[in-house]
């Protein structure tokens, strides 16, 4: 029997068939659900800008009577008779008095920005006062810039921009002079203090310290976090001598490095390298040095111009050694915990948002700790010993090196570190240690 026509057609029917009309219908509904869905869109989209213009339209005007806040500040610091006294103003503004109004001055010479001017309505803008405070206050306290406008009567953004503007001010004005190698005569009033507490030859101690950064972009997190910490921190190496004064300071590095790392990077030996840094000669058992040295901890590297503490000292000269080497090591360590104490911005998390801000503030910091160490130092003159004993310790001026592959380390100071049972004496026969390592820097 063979095969119908109607065949095919039956079998057609297992499968649903749609005439023109049906398929325009079915289309039609389609693009009616989607229009409700773009509409629907459309008007959150609407909604959300129209929040956002009315969260960024024109700027609410605040009566905050800034010259009252100005009367204010010189009534309660500034004033004949101020309402506050010396103690208060030190405590609260981390320096004396005449050493802000000469940070003030110096910043009003230096940018119109610290200048009280008129705005196009005639009254006076913020006063130099107002803008410097500001910043130091936030600096001092680590506070938020919204927390001061009820005292200060300065909006949030205007206090935020006032210090970006200081620390690039204090930077400008101040970093030749308080953020530099110690001069001639500096290093050897440096070596003199040191051979007094046994370390003759030495320049001070260095140290790395973490600062952590919390609005670290996400892309630089991982280059920015070391396994140790666990959060995103920058590392600020330094050298500190007994006044706490911060000779050397290298900032910025990605804190997933070490101490060895930043110092590959620090500028700190670059006057040595070129042959321009100060000639030290001193006198240790009978042997003529012309290098001096800093004090360091275990893992920086077997370098001349470091010493380093005995590990697992046994004999009784060993031991004292250690305990004044760790003892004297702590300067830097104390420079850090003082410039933390002296400015909560450093001891917080950084908040902003930019590499180099965070940069400047440190740098800034740093400034300013020294301009309050060398202040404070002038106001406390030294008292007249007649029993002073003068140092052998003697700084000669740079002797630049014609050499076209100087050497930074042309001998070994490691036996330096074992020395210092000769000039303060200890239970036992004292004897020169010979070194553990013998490894030298070679540039």
């Amino acid at each position: 029997m063979e095969p119908h026509e109607d065949d095919d057609f039956l079998e057609a029917d297992n499968f649903e068939v749609f005439t023109v009309e049906e398929l325009l219908a079915e289309d039609e509904i389609i693009e009616e659900l989607l229009a409700e869905e773009f509409k629907a869109a459309g008007d959150g989209e609407a909604s959300s800008v129209s929040r956002r213009r009315r969260q960024s339209g024109p700027r609410r005007y605040i009566p905050r009577n800034r010259e009252r806040g100005h009367d204010d500040l010189v009534a309660n610091y500034f004033s004949a008779n101020p309402i506050y006294t010396d103690e208060m103003f030190r405590r609260r503004f981390r320096m004396r008095r005449p050493l802000f109004l000469r940070i003030v001055h110096e910043l009003s010479e230096w940018s119109p920005y610290f200048t009280q001017r008129v705005d196009a309505t005639g009254r006076n803008s913020l006063s130099p006062l107002q803008k410097c405070i500001a910043a130091i206050r936030m600096l001092g306290y680590g506070t938020a810039a919204d927390q001061l406008d009820e005292v200060l009567r300065i909006a949030a953004s205007t206090c935020l921009e006032c210090l970006g503007k200081f620390a690039e001010g204090v930077i400008e004005k101040f970093g030749d002079e308080y953020l530099r190698l110690p001069r001639a005569d500096e290093l050897e009033k440096i070596l003199q203090e040191n051979e007094a507490r046994g370390f003759p030859g030495m320049y001070g101690s260095i140290d790395c310290m973490h600062w952590p950064w919390k609005n670290c972009p996400k892309g630089w997190a991982g280059m920015f976090t070391s396994g140790n910490k666990g959060v995103p921190t920058m590392i600020l190496e330094a050298v500190a001598t007994k006044d706490l004064r911060i000779w050397h300071a290298f900032f910025g590095t990605a804190g997933s490095q070490n101490d060895i790392n930043v110092l590959n990077k620090s500028p700190l030996f670059i006057q040595a390298i070129k042959g321009e840094a100060p000639t030290v000669h001193y006198n240790v058992n009978g042997t003529q040095y012309d290098m001096g040295y800093y004090l360091a901890d275990r893992i920086y590297p077997e370098w001349a111009v470091f010493v380093k503490t005995v590990t697992a000292p046994q004999l009784a000269e060993d031991k004292l050694f250690a305990l004044k080497q760790e003892g004297a090591r702590k300067d830097v360590e104390c420079a850090f915990g003082v410039l933390q104490s002296r400015f909560d911005i450093i001891r917080r998390p950084a908040r902003l948002w930019k590499q180099g801000d965070v940069i400047n503030i440190m740098q800034a910091c740093v400034i300013l700790h020294n301009m309050i160490v060398e202040d404070e130092k002038e106001a406390i003159r030294d008292v007249l010993d007649l029993n002073y004993n003068p140092s052998a310790t003697i700084v000669l001026p740079p002797e630049v090196q014609r050499s076209d592959n100087p050497d930074v380390t042309p001998r070994n100071l490691a036996q330096i570190s074992r020395l210092f049972c000769v000039l303060n004496p200890c239970p036992g026969p004292a004897r020169v240690h010979k070194t553990t390592s013998n490894k030298q820097f070679q540039t």
